[in-house]
């Protein structure tokens, strides 16, 4: 059986920067997602409290889908009398399959099926760890404990990032060391010891200011406890599903602890907009969530140029000190902007007339917003050219994150023509940019089920 994840990446419409000295901030989910499959190797005796639920699910669901309607209507005729009699065929079928499994293993413990394998496919890189391994190291965790998220210890955190380091990370790619980190822990505290093949890719590029981190998280998160005892998924619906809002909730704070493992402090934004999708409005720690009630589509582009966060953060507080009036004013200008932004976009729109109308107002502050945010000196020559090359088109652009480089966002009207888009495009992509076009506000974490048994590989 395998379980499939994908969470979106994040974009802030308004407010970075500001936010940190008490500013409104507006942030919205973006279609382009992380996904992540999940498939056991294995199923230990030992582990069969917490994985004979689901897995009766999933064999009933298989079994109605092979005898068809004749199915169907002994469960309308008596389902619990049919449910007992498939789970006690099942159970037997299945715990003499799990004993088999156990001596295979017990045979030979370091085989390729008693491993936690993590293929992160994009950057052709897999990493593998025994079962043994991993208990030795990490014994104090215990049993799973999915419905309460927990914070890695600095303690537990030195010994994860010991079992990383074994995996001989590349230099260059060392910054994934963190993610990988966040990645053993969330495993472990939400399956346990349990072998399995972990696949992930991404449509998001790497620090790049669109959250792929939080989208990683949440999406590794999202499959973990789509076959844990803290949740119950219909098995039998088909396509991606949307978990309940306790689910998503559960979801997110186990992401939150994995971003924690990654950053250190995150603010929590990013988890969150990935988690629930649509848009949130954050200030000073507070979190409200908005319904967009227009389609907003975008151009993200992504220069390509590296930043520093932190350098970015510490530059505006040295400003603000030098100049405390000047940068207050522009504080709540920014405030102002994302309050009338998200009221623009939470406001009905009942026609095409009344869309043209909130994007031309969109677009405006947009533009303000860029204005400010380069009289915080967080722009970028890279961001510049983008600014230009989008202004000949009459389009409104802005960064958005942290800037110094990254993405900036160009707002795509309803009504502009394919054609102009191509044409932004290929300009942009002369300068060796990268161009992504998304829609704005979708659904956060979403998870199916591969009933034919998977191909180990996240689609």
């Amino acid at each position: 059986m395998e379980v499939r994840a994908r969470a979106p990446g994040k974009i802030i419409l308004a407010g970075e920067h500001a936010v940190v000295h008490g500013s409104t901030a507006v942030a919205a989910s973006i279609n382009l997602y992380t996904h992540v499959s999940l498939r056991f190797h294995s199923i230990s005796v030992s582990d069969e409290s917490t994985n004979l639920f689901p897995l009766l699910l999933f064999r009933i669901v298989m079994i109605r889908k092979m005898w068809g309607r004749k199915m169907v209507d002994l469960f309308l005729l008596d389902r619990s009398a049919v449910l007992c009699l498939i789970a006690r065929k099942v159970w037997e079928m299945e715990k003499e399959k799990m004993i088999d499994d156990e001596r295979t293993r017990d045979d030979n413990d370091l085989n390729d099926d008693d491993s936690l394998k993590l293929h992160l496919k994009d950057l052709s890189l897999e990493y593998s760890w025994s079962i043994r391994r991993i208990k030795e190291v990490l014994q104090e965790v215990g049993c799973p404990f999915s419905s309460t998220p927990t914070t890695c210890t600095p303690e537990l955190l030195k010994l994860i990032a010991a079992l990383v380091e074994e995996q001989n990370i590349p230099e260059a790619k060392f910054g994934l060391a963190s993610g990988v980190s966040a990645f053993i822990w969330l495993f472990t505290c939400i399956q346990g010891f349990k072998p399995a093949t972990v696949v992930v890719t991404s449509e998001l590029p790497l620090g790049s200011g669109l959250g792929s981190s939080a989208a990683f998280c949440v999406s590794v998160s999202a499959a973990l406890l789509a076959l844990s005892d803290s949740v119950t998924p219909d098995f039998s619906q088909q396509g991606w599903s949307v978990y309940g809002e306790n689910e998503l909730e559960l979801v997110n704070k186990w992401a939150f602890e994995g971003e924690k493992i990654i950053h250190g402090k995150p603010s929590g934004i990013d988890n969150s907009v990935s988690t629930f999708g649509n848009m949130i409005k954050f200030k000073s720690g507070s979190l409200t969530r908005l319904s967009s009630n227009m389609p907003l589509r975008m151009l993200v582009t992504n220069t390509k140029v590296g930043r520093n966060t932190k350098a970015l953060v510490a530059g505006v507080s040295e400003r603000t000190l030098r100049h405390p009036d000047a940068m207050k004013s522009v504080f709540n200008a920014v405030d102002s902007i994302s309050k009338e932004l998200s009221t623009i976009i939470q406001s009905p729109a009942p026609d095409e007339l009344s869309i043209t109308e909130k994007e031309e107002k969109l677009e405006e502050l947009m533009e303000m917003n860029q204005g400010l945010l380069q009289c915080m000196g967080v722009s970028h020559a890279s961001i510049e050219t983008v600014l230009r090359t989008t202004l000949k088109y009459k389009l409104a652009s802005k960064l958005t994150g942290a800037g110094g480089g990254g993405c900036v966002l160009t707002l795509l009207p309803t009504l502009l023509s394919g054609t102009v888009v191509d044409k932004v495009i290929s300009e942009l992509e002369s300068c060796g940019f990268q161009c992504l076009v998304s829609g704005i506000g979708g659904n956060g974490a979403e998870f199916c089920f591969d009933l034919s048994g998977g191909s180990n590989e996240a689609q």
